[in-house]
């Protein structure tokens, strides 16, 4: 089970995840799947995404095989994932300046324990991270702190399969990365405070967003998203609102190209008022759930 904070950072950053990589027998589950159709014949679907498992799954079943199949083009979040060198290099040509505050000094003050104890979970001190920027510490340390495995990750497989389908990205990996580091310094730090704060004895316990997936639990999903570092307005409109905004007007321009569109983004994207079915329901398509 992932810790609230770490996970709810693992799940809105992909590219955080691309540094990683068994056999095992694959999983069956059940995500959550919905269709779009448009008023003049558009057609895809929306499938909610892990970006991280323990182990294999076999999510091509039922309702999302046949989607899979009616599908030409594929929308993911980031289309070059298995390239890890060059996630490695977008993130490192932006997550360091000279002259930052000690690490322990940019948290408050009830989360210097929390901090240490990630750190030594991390085989990390305070010194390693003298001149990285603080969301790029929070995604260090969250990517250490995660129990699923990027290798088993539901976008990778989706690019693994995707065969002669188009592919289409909605964000990139420098471009998703720029967007942590677009935040201001304050907002860096809730960041950083809120994945901390799992570490506290005060926190409640950790929602297993891993079971919720396989399982469609978007109610879950959806109580996820208004907790945490989403609770912040800045942070939930940067890491949350704002691009689901931005995706859907991608999706529906795709949709009107004649396009059928199987996209695969992260669950959470999914839930609530602010996700992509209400998103693209607002915008006059019909979304209906169907798995």
């Amino acid at each position: 089970m992932m810790k609230r904070g770490w996970a709810a950072l693992a799940a809105l950053s992909l590219a955080g995840g691309a540094l990683w990589y068994g056999l095992h027998r694959p999983e069956t589950v059940h995500p959550a799947l919905w269709q779009i159709e448009g008023p003049g014949g558009q057609k895809g679907w929306l499938l909610g995404t892990i970006h991280a498992l323990p182990r294999a799954a076999d999510w091509r079943e039922g309702a999302v095989a046949a989607a899979w199949d009616g599908a030409d083009t594929i929308i993911v979040e980031i289309a070059a994932l298995n390239d890890d060198a060059a996630t490695a290099r977008a993130f490192q040509a932006l997550a360091h300046t000279p002259g930052l505050p000690p690490l322990d000094a940019r948290v408050a003050p009830q989360n210097r324990a929390a901090l240490t104890r990630a750190l030594a979970d991390a085989h990390a001190k305070p010194g390693d991270f003298a001149d990285t920027e603080t969301w790029a510490a929070a995604l260090m340390l969250a990517r250490e702190a995660a129990t699923g495995n990027p290798a088993y990750g539901i976008d990778r497989a989706v690019l693994a399969e995707a065969g002669s389908k188009r592919i289409v990205e909605l964000e990139g990996a420098a471009a998703q990365l720029a967007i942590f580091d677009r935040l201001p310094e304050s907002a860096q730090r809730r960041l950083l405070d809120e994945a901390l704060s799992d570490e506290r004895p005060d926190t409640q316990p950790p929602v297993d967003l891993a079971a919720a997936w396989k399982k469609g639990d978007v109610a879950t999903l959806a109580q996820e998203t208004n907790r945490g570092i989403l609770a912040d307005p800045v942070l939930r409109e940067a890491l949350y609102t704002g691009r689901n905004r931005a995706w859907s007007a991608k999706i529906a321009q795709s949709l009107a190209t004649g396009a059928h569109p199987f996209v695969a983004v992260g669950a959470a994207h999914m839930a609530g008022p602010d996700g992509l079915p209400a998103m693209l329901a607002a915008r006059g398509y019909r979304v209906t759930r169907v798995q």
